[in-house]
C-alpha cells in the first residue's frame, strides 16, 4: 500500500520546475537576437572599414534614376555632364578673297613717300591731252566712251572714232547717264584718271620723262569715264581724302589704284596707305 501524498512536500518543487523553465525561455529571449547582430556584423562584405551601414528606408537621392552611388577606395569618379549652358562660337573673319589678297600685298610692296615734289605739277609735262597712244586713228577720250558706254552711236566718217551718243552706268555712283556730244553737253560725261596726274606728279612720276608721262596719263588702266561733277569733286585726291560717293565702289576702286601704283612703279604717303587698307580690309 503506497504512501499517502504529501502536498505541503510536493510544492516547493513544483516551483523549481516553473522557475527553470521562466529562465531558459528568458536566456533564449535575449541569446537569439545578440547571436544574429554578432554574425552579421562579421559578415558585411559590401561596405569599407569604418562605413555605417545605410538606412533601411531608400533616400530620394538613391530611388533617382540619374543617381549614381559613391566611389569607393581607389575608384575613379565617372565625369559629370557639364552644367554650363553651350555657347555658339563666335564667327571669324570672313577670308579674303584671292584678288584683295594680291591687292594688299602689291600694296605693302609699295615705296613710302611723303606726296611732295621739288617743282610744281604742271599738266604739259603729261604730254598732249587725250593723245592718240594706241596709234588706232581715234583720240583716248573717244576709246574711253566707247569701252565704258553702251549703245553707242558713233559719227561717220570718223573711222568709227567719234561718239555721239551712249549710255553710262557710272563706276562711281551706279547711276544711268546718258550722253550727248555737245559744247554744252559732253561735259556730262568726263574721263576720270584713276591715280591723278597730280597725284602722281607729287609720288614718283617727277622723275619720268615726257614719254613715260605720256604714255601714263593715257594708259586705259588708269581711265574711266563717270559723270562730270563726280570727276570734278574728285579733283586730284587721293584715297586718303576721296573714294566714290557709292561704297558698294570702293573696293573695286581700291584694288585698281593698287594695280596702277605698282604697275607705274608710284609710291604712297602713310594716309592713302591706311584708306586702301581700311578698305580692303571689309572687301
Amino acid at each position: 500500500m503506497s504512501a499517502p501524498y504529501d502536498r505541503q512536500r510536493g510544492l516547493p518543487w513544483l516551483i523549481w520546475v516553473l522557475a527553470a523553465i521562466v529562465a531558459l525561455a528568458a536566456v533564449l529571449v535575449i541569446a537569439v537576437p545578440l547571436w544574429a547582430v554578432l554574425s552579421d556584423a562579421g559578415h558585411d562584405d559590401d561596405k569599407s572599414p569604418g562605413s555605417t551601414a545605410a538606412p533601411t528606408t531608400p533616400s530620394p537621392a538613391t530611388t533617382s534614376p540619374t543617381a549614381s552611388p559613391a566611389p569607393g577606395p581607389g575608384d575613379t569618379p565617372s565625369p559629370r555632364p557639364s552644367t554650363t549652358a553651350s555657347r555658339t562660337p563666335t564667327p571669324s573673319p570672313p577670308s579674303l578673297s584671292p584678288g584683295v589678297r594680291e591687292a594688299l600685298a602689291a600694296l605693302a610692296d609699295l615705296d613710302s613717300v611723303s606726296g611732295s615734289s621739288t617743282a610744281g605739277y604742271d599738266r604739259g609735262a603729261f604730254g598732249q591731252a587725250w593723245y592718240d597712244e594706241d596709234r588706232n586713228g581715234c583720240d583716248t577720250r573717244n576709246d574711253m566712251l566707247r569701252r565704258d558706254l553702251t549703245q553707242t552711236v558713233v559719227k561717220p566718217g570718223t573711222n568709227n572714232c567719234k561718239v555721239l551718243t551712249g549710255t553710262l552706268v557710272d563706276p562711281y555712283t551706279g547711276e544711268t547717264l546718258e550722253f550727248v556730244s555737245g559744247t554744252t553737253t559732253s561735259v556730262l560725261v568726263q574721263i576720270d584718271h584713276l591715280v591723278p596726274l597730280s597725284w602722281a606728279w607729287r609720288h614718283g612720276a617727277e622723275f619720268w620723262t615726257t614719254e613715260e608721262r605720256t604714255s601714263f596719263a593715257n594708259d586705259p588702266a588708269n581711265l574711266r569715264a563717270t559723270s562730270g561733277p563726280v570727276n570734278q569733286s574728285k579733283s586730284d585726291s587721293g584715297p586718303g581724302t576721296w573714294m566714290p560717293p557709292a561704297e558698294t565702289a570702293h573696293c573695286n576702286y581700291a584694288k585698281d589704284f593698287i594695280v596702277v601704283l605698282a604697275s607705274w612703279n608710284l609710291g604712297i604717303g602713310t594716309a592713302d596707305r591706311d584708306a586702301l587698307q581700311r578698305t580692303l580690309a571689309v572687301c
